[in-house]
């Protein structure tokens, strides 16, 4: 062929410092682009190898090398090549047409710094790729050799993009090589482990070699393309923690492969928590065709699966994929909850599977669970039998389980307690009377409980702490005598204690618990011991956990020895020290109820050595 020379027909000037402004921090991605494009023309010649025969062998390759004193940096396949007709059409024509289409979006949008003007057009979708280059050069060459017999080897370069030169040249074998002279901001890519790095980041389970200055620079194996029952589980241990270095082994892993009615395949991990920070890490690496697109999947995975870490490979996905595309787009919203279904889905399968090995990994994954639960129906619908509670019994149980064995004794309440209160007085109260309570665990428990109630209306939860259940309560004592003045020994123990106390506002009952072990228990409503706690955390709520506490009922135990003497000995020739004696077992109830305020402790403290040098002089 003569050579020739031309301008690419394009309306919009100005298109290339546009590109350049709109990625500009994020240049990386040109080298991402060029492999792309390699792997292409790999991967079209391997289609072709199917009915046709052609020569140079299919030892596929892609080898980045560099040039420091030139500036040169150069991606080289030996793909399928192109002949001069098809570099006019790929290169002048239908990448530049969607060049004009995407500067056109972008005009549209205005060409502000926000994230949604900047975000509108993505290179990828307007297959772009190849102009991708001019943001780090200055000059642009191409030579390439079709696969074809015979085939002329051509050379294309542009200093701006815009006008071109076209050529014959020399070159023996298949394939395409593109050579960027780089500008004098991009030095950085004359570097072997920049290179290196980069490939690793964006093109590393592309399943052909990629050479940086001759050494393999890519893992190529992509385990997730793989078929799930092929694939072992020292196998997907080893590729987590290639993917996440040092995090140990998994608690369990996902494998999508699907095919319809969309195409998606990954692998998900639960981590291994080892600390609560852990939870909001997001480490969904998202991909397309096996290249690297985004770490950022927040938009594709829920909230409350954001503790996962793995891969997903979306195949219709555009390469610079923005937010926005990600927040409308029908497809995402079908992964997304197919991806919600298949967790759920290995949740039950794992409960049902090995019930103790479940439980031994559930600490680490209720918290996101129950958010899910609260925050999507049919992941709620999904894990509703598989949810578990530690008992006071020391075992897990599901609600269910604890409801069949507990309804009837229970007067069908469902009784629960903090999990850090496990040994406090009411929980022994409880269990002396061969009751059994579930314990909660984190802040989201006092929603959960909430919520559980608006889904299970035959159950009422109720905290172990808060009013005193009447399975505690003695109701079989007698009738009380009652005195010349109208009072009963009750009455007379809560005027004593009162008075005894001297707090402005405390409430105090008097009741004969079943258990003679405890003088004394504070208690809360339980819609003020819920609102409290479902508010900590929020402005004020501290100010407001010291009002509701300030507004406790103590209740007197009447069958406690202790209570007996102290009123007894009130009574008789040293009120001082049964005064003192009520006002301890008050104390010594705040303390167990953790309900004693800081500036308090100093004055019991007191209190409490002065009755003890009492009794022991």
């Amino acid at each position: 062929m003569s050579a020739e020379s031309g301008k690419i027909s394009v309306q919009t000037e100005n298109i290339f410092p546009i590109i350049k402004k709109w990625l500009y921090s994020e240049k990386d991605i040109f080298l991402r682009e060029m492999i792309s494009n390699s792997m292409d023309a790999i991967s079209k010649l391997k289609k072709v190898a199917l009915s046709e025969e052609f020569e140079g062998g299919t030892d596929y390759r892609i080898d980045v090398t560099f040039d420091k004193d030139a500036r040169t940096l150069s991606i080289e396949d030996n793909g399928i090549g192109m002949t001069a007709d098809e570099i006019k059409k790929y290169i002048n024509e239908i990448a530049f047409s969607g060049a004009e289409d995407f500067v056109k979006k972008y005009n549209a949008a205005g060409s502000g710094d926000d994230e949604t003007s900047n975000k509108t057009g993505i290179i990828g979708h307007f297959g772009l790729g190849f102009y991708s280059s001019f943001m780090v050069s200055t000059k642009v060459s191409i030579e390439t050799r079709s696969y074809r017999k015979d085939a002329e080897a051509v050379r294309w370069e542009s200093e701006s993009g815009v006008d071109f030169q076209l050529s014959t040249t020399e070159k023996e074998n298949r394939g395409t090589k593109i050579t960027l002279n780089l500008d004098s901001e991009s030095g950085e890519y004359l570097d072997k482990w920049k290179l290196k790095e980069m490939v690793k980041k964006y093109c590393d389970f592309l399943p052909v070699a990629i050479y940086v200055d001759g050494e393999e620079a890519n893992k190529k194996r992509p385990l997730w393309s793989e078929t799930p029952n092929s694939v072992k589980k020292e196998d997907y241990n080893e590729f987590y923690n290639y993917l996440f270095p040092f995090s140990g082994e998994p608690n369990f892993w996902i494998h999508l492969n699907v095919d319809y009615p969309f195409r998606l395949q990954g692998i998900l991990y639960f981590p291994r928590i080892k600390h609560e920070m852990d939870i909001s890490k997001n480490g969904i690496k998202l991909y397309c065709n096996h290249v690297f697109v985004s770490d950022e999947a927040s938009e594709l995975i829920p909230n409350f699966l954001g503790v996962l870490k793995g891969t997903i490979d979306i195949p219709d996905l555009p390469l610079n994929v923005s937010r926005s595309y990600l927040q409308t787009d029908p497809l995402i919203k079908k992964i997304t909850a197919h991806i919600v279904k298949k967790v759920s889905d290995k949740l039950k399968e794992e409960f049902r599977k090995d019930r103790k090995e479940y439980e031994s990994k559930w600490d680490e994954m209720a918290l996101f669970v129950k958010f899910g639960m609260m925050n999507d129906d049919k992941f709620y619908e999904g894990m509703k039998d598989s949810v578990l509670f530690k008992s006071t019994t020391g075992a897990y149980t599901t609600i269910e389980e604890y409801w069949e064995r507990n309804k009837e004794k229970n007067s069908e309440k469902v009784y629960y307690a903090p999990e850090a209160e496990a040994n406090s007085v009411y929980l022994d109260l409880f269990k002396s009377q061969d009751l059994e309570a579930i314990l909660v665990d984190s802040r989201i428990d006092s929603h959960f409980v909430q919520f559980l109630e608006g889904k299970r209306s035959e159950m009422k939860f109720q905290r172990v702490d808060a009013d005193i259940a009447d399975q505690v309560v003695d109701k079989d004592t007698g009738g009380e005598i009652v005195d010349q003045d109208n009072k009963t020994e009750s009455d007379k123990i809560s005027e004593f204690f009162q008075s005894a106390i001297g707090r402005e506002g405390l409430e105090l009952k008097v009741q004969s618990l079943k258990s003679a072990d405890v003088p004394a228990l504070i208690i809360l409503p339980e819609h003020m011991r819920r609102m409290t706690e479902m508010n900590m955390g929020m402005a004020g709520a501290a100010q407001e956990m010291k009002t509701f506490l300030k507004n406790h009922t103590l209740v007197i135990n009447a069958s406690s020895q202790l209570v007996k003497n102290a009123y007894k000995i009130s009574q008789g020739v040293n009120q001082e020290k049964g005064n003192k004696m009520a006002q301890h077992i008050y104390d010594l109830a705040l303390l167990s109820s953790k309900v004693m305020e800081e500036g308090e402790m100093g004055a019991f403290i007191k209190r409490a050595n002065g009755l003890l040098e009492e009794l022991s002089s």
